[in-house]
């Protein structure tokens, strides 16, 4: 295997097995950085070779992004235009998938996909095995990294991006507002609907505002409230720090010597904190005031007796369990989205599958953590 350019020596090489066959094999990544003086050597290479057969190893890719695909794309392209064979081999299930995101397939001269052999059960097993292990390795680094951050603000609270925190928690909070009160709203008043069927039969109709105030104060006012926010910012902060990622911009952070955790996920996951709580209590009030349009419409309750019932039912317990309930939601919405952002590989498709995993990840430990409180809380209690 040769090189032509001694400063590119780490990205690629190249074998001819005959004069018409000629092998490019890529190295570790291929991407904006090294994108443009790649396509300039390629058109010098294909220029002193003339082969009639072009292969493409990939197996040793470890990175693709678009800028890189339009190096392969251009390579089929030039063997198109000399009217040669463009293939490629090795392909990895990441890569293709970038591939086909771009249609890659039908640019130009249809490729000859040799793929790798097939691995047998316990290669895969192995292959997953040690790919979770990359991941939870990640997760712990991320994790001591944002808890060495939090105290750095601490000791430091003046280092706080100040401005970028208030611009988060108007988008977390303020802007997320009217849905999280619209849906709480509609919650509220389905309920307050549903329980009247039955509790009207042994006319018990004022306990509808007993069983909106706990349900929605204790469990469903902050679950709802955490499963909109996991919606609207968790994916919003994975897609932001995931662009930020493949344009290298995290990377350019590290260069400055700025740690990319305390500048992006510090901020966010204080905005969040603060004003998650704050849509919880908002979703409560609207939830029941859901099920007081109910109880005076249909139910024949005064406004004065359906707020009382609900007064003398909840305590100040009720309520600030909820809140405690949702913030810790808020850290685990905005800690999944960063953290997910920063796993972002491979381009434009990185950065949507990085978004749909931050909303699923976010949502099943909301549900998780809230299992986890009901029991404890079961068992506080005696």
């Amino acid at each position: 295997m040769t090189i032509l350019n001694n400063n590119l020596t780490n990205f690629y090489s190249y074998s001819q097995e005959s004069p018409d066959n000629l092998t490019i094999h890529f190295l570790d990544r291929l991407d904006v950085s090294n994108a443009a003086p790649l396509i300039r050597e390629f058109n010098v290479l294909l220029r002193a070779h003339k082969p009639d057969n072009l292969v493409i190893d990939l197996d040793k890719l470890n990175y693709l992004d678009d800028y890189g695909v339009s190096v392969l794309v251009g390579l089929k392209k030039a063997m198109g235009d000399r009217r040669g064979n463009f293939s490629l081999t090795n392909i990895s299930e990441e890569v293709n998938e970038i591939l086909s995101m771009h249609s890659f397939n039908i640019l130009g001269q249809q490729p000859i996909l040799v793929h790798k052999i097939s691995q047998n059960f316990f290669t895969h097993l192995g292959n997953s095995i040690f790919d979770i292990g990359k991941e939870t390795k990640f997760m712990l680094m991320f994790l001591g990294d944002t808890c060495f951050s939090f105290l750095r603000f601490l000791r430091h609270p003046g280092t706080l991006r100040l401005n970028d925190t208030i611009e988060n928690m108007k988008r977390v909070g303020l802007d997320a507002l009217p849905i999280v009160s619209l849906i709480s709203f509609l919650l509220g008043l389905i309920m307050a609907f549903m329980s009247s069927v039955q509790l009207q039969q042994f006319g018990a109709n004022i306990y509808v505002a007993s069983l909106v105030g706990i349900s929605m104060t204790r469990e469903l006012g902050p679950i709802m409230t955490a499963i909109i926010v996991a919606g609207r910012s968790g994916s919003s902060f994975a897609a932001e720090i995931g662009t930020m990622k493949i344009s290298e911009e995290v990377d350019a952070l590290s260069t400055m010597n700025i740690n990319p955790n305390f500048f992006l996920v510090l901020p966010r996951m204080i905005a969040a904190c603060l004003v998650v709580p704050i849509l919880t209590l908002f979703s409560d009030l609207f939830a029941i005031a859901g099920g007081l349009l109910v109880g005076v419409t249909m139910l024949d309750l005064t406004i004065s007796g359906y707020t009382n019932q609900t007064i003398n039912t909840l305590t100040l317990f009720d309520v600030f369990w909820g809140v405690f309930k949702s913030g810790i939601f808020a850290i685990l919405i905005s800690w999944t989205g960063c953290l997910k952002g920063f796993q972002v590989r491979g381009g434009a498709a990185g950065v949507g599958k990085a978004t749909t995993s931050a909303v699923v990840t976010s949502i099943f430990l909301i549900v998780l953590s809230d299992s986890l409180l009901v029991v404890i809380l079961r068992y506080w209690n005696g």
